[in-house]
């Protein structure tokens, strides 16, 4: 436990996959001194470690911060729930456990916007030096980390049917997405361990608690970033229903998230102007892309009754069903609750221009009306389709200078016009590839959106009444050089020294796919340039007065 008036070397803000990387290998020289701050609590909920499990700990409080975005124009009016971990591990303790990197293209795009060090030879390496992949060391691959990379150990015919339907639409077969170029259908890669959940927690933190230098608190709430002469000195956080003040000798890390890392920004008088004043904020440095940049993958939900197949639905609607489940489980981890609720994947482009594949599925046997609500009782699978690179950005701002009152979201989707035709030509080719003879068998029957809506403003209707997040939001404290960038290419807050930004926030675009392991990347990165920084540009002038920290308990 922290003891009265500790100075730490490093503080980092937020155990998720960014945060739990960084707090590892900082600590792992016993010269540093590192404390990690967790706003959620321990994971330890059983249905965090149960791969099926993350039907239940979306919308559920005790793992999800349950945030909720503004009404969108865009989506007919309506508010989505924004699900983000809330223990150990963040949202990698409540997603979907895929392992995907994105495309090669991703990075090299974010090198040729000025960001020098992040293209896609420069990020591979740090991909591999995380990763213990099942099929050993290769020229794409790492088994020697800690970020645990199996095959799914069950499977669907529903699923297999799909893959052979994709493969009649001229999209081929793959074992691998995750060679710089993720076209193709397969199966996805997951974390997992022996068919139990893998997150940030256990691969990074759990194997280090006993370090000396390493101090880790949960169920701290992160209030701001205090400033001395533009230097971050201390954080100011609410533990153990105690203000404490928590100071750095070298760096404070905020790696909170794309929706907790602007919000301390901006409460620490570092963010957009005319935000700041109008919430009675003092201006400490005027950063205007803070907040900005909000991308997210819309997914459009579609669904598709059946015939003569066996899904979830009928299984877990069932109580012999339910029994068997149980048993197959506690007998091999396998079975249908070692499932990753997204078991198939496919990367296609949405109109042949597309320089690369624009869309990503996520292929489910089984349906729902939303996450949190009880599994459809008819047999169908779900075909979710996303815009890999959406056009339309959005904002995230706190509401007041009260750490406790939520964020507000708005994704602002499908504002773009480009992003409307996207989502109208993804049902369209996803209404193709259900049509194709290896499908007949289970005669499909579209449950949503309808078979009915067919002109292009049917469509796009359409995409708005069923369309919602799939949970990968970035860009809110983007890197780069211009006005609204708000950390450069080796991740320092722009005008403030001792202060870096280090998660999903940074990236410029989204890329394209599941947005976890690039975030875990990003937690490598920022330790290799922070590590690779000499120390006596790091530190603090020990003269500088502490007289505001408060003693820790």
């Amino acid at each position: 436990m922290p003891s009265a008036n500790q100075i730490y070397d490093y503080i980092v803000v937020g155990a998720g996959p960014a945060g739990s990387v960084l707090a590892n290998r900082l600590s792992a020289d016993p010269k540093h001194n590192v404390l990690l701050l967790e706003a959620g609590g321990q994971d330890n909920y059983p249905w965090i470690h149960i791969p099926v499990g993350y039907l239940y700990c979306i919308g559920n409080p005790r793992t999800d911060w349950c945030f909720k975005t503004e009404a969108q124009p865009g989506l007919q009016g309506r508010s989505l729930s924004y699900p983000r971990g809330k223990v150990l591990g963040g949202s990698s303790s409540i997603n979907g456990m895929i392992y995907m990197r994105g495309q090669a293209g991703d990075y090299d795009r974010w090198a040729a916007m000025g960001n020098k060090g992040w293209a896609w030879q420069d990020v591979l390496p740090l991909f591999k030096r995380s990763e213990k992949h099942y099929a050993g060391n290769s020229a794409l691959h790492g088994a020697e980390g800690e970020w645990r990379v199996e095959q799914q150990r069950y499977s669907w015919t529903i699923l297999d049917a799909f893959r052979d339907a994709a493969a009649q639409n001229g999209i081929a077969s793959v074992n691998d997405f995750n060679g710089g170029d993720n076209q193709g259908c397969g199966y996805f890669q997951v974390n997992q361990r022996a068919g139990v959940r893998w997150n940030a927690s256990k691969a990074f933190i759990r194997p280090v608690l006993k370090r000396p230098n390493l101090t880790v608190l949960t169920g701290v709430q992160v209030d701001k970033v205090l400033l001395e002469n533009h230097r971050a000195t201390q954080v100011k956080a609410r533990w153990q229903g105690a203000d404490h003040t928590f100071s750095a000798r070298r760096e404070i890390i905020l790696s909170a998230g794309s929706i907790g890392s602007p919000g301390i920004l901006q409460r620490s008088g570092i963010g957009p102007r005319p935000l700041l004043e109008n919430l009675g904020i003092t201006v400490q440095h005027e950063l205007p892309g803070v907040g900005g940049n909000l991308q997210d993958h819309l997914q459009l939900r579609l669904i598709f009754k059946l015939s003569n197949a066996r899904t979830l639905n009928q299984v877990a609607n069932s109580l012999w069903g339910k029994v068997g489940m149980g048993l197959r489980y506690a007998y091999d981890r396998s079975g249908p609750l070692a499932m990753a609720p997204s078991q198939l994947g496919a990367f296609v482009k949405s109109d042949p221009d597309q320089p690369s594949a624009n869309l990503q599925y996520h292929v489910q046997p089984l349906s729902l009306e939303r996450f949190g609500e009880p599994l459809h009782t008819f047999p169908a699978f779900t075909a979710s389709v996303c815009n890999l690179r959406p056009k339309s950005r959005g904002r995230v701002d706190i509401r007041s200078a009260n750490p406790d009152d939520v964020p507000l979201i708005d994704p602002n989707y499908l504002s773009h016009p480009d992003d409307l035709k996207v989502a109208a030509d993804a049902i369209r080719l996803t209404r193709r590839i259900v049509a194709s003879s290896a499908l007949h068998t289970f005669s499909p029957e579209e449950y949503l959106p309808g078979a009915a809506l067919q002109t292009e403003q049917e469509l796009h209707e359409a995409a708005a009444k069923i369309g919602t997040t799939i949970f990968h939001p970035v860009g809110t404290c983007r890197m780069g050089q211009d006005a609204e960038a708000v950390v450069d290419a080796e991740l320092r807050v722009h005008g403030i020294a001792g202060l870096r930004v280090a998660d999903a926030s940074i990236m410029p675009t989204i890329v394209s796919g599941n947005t976890c392991s690039p975030t875990l990347m990003i937690g490598e990165k920022a330790a290799q340039l922070i590590l690779a920084t000499p120390s006596n540009a790091l530190e603090i002038d020990a003269g500088i007065s502490r007289t505001a920290a408060v003693p820790v308990a």
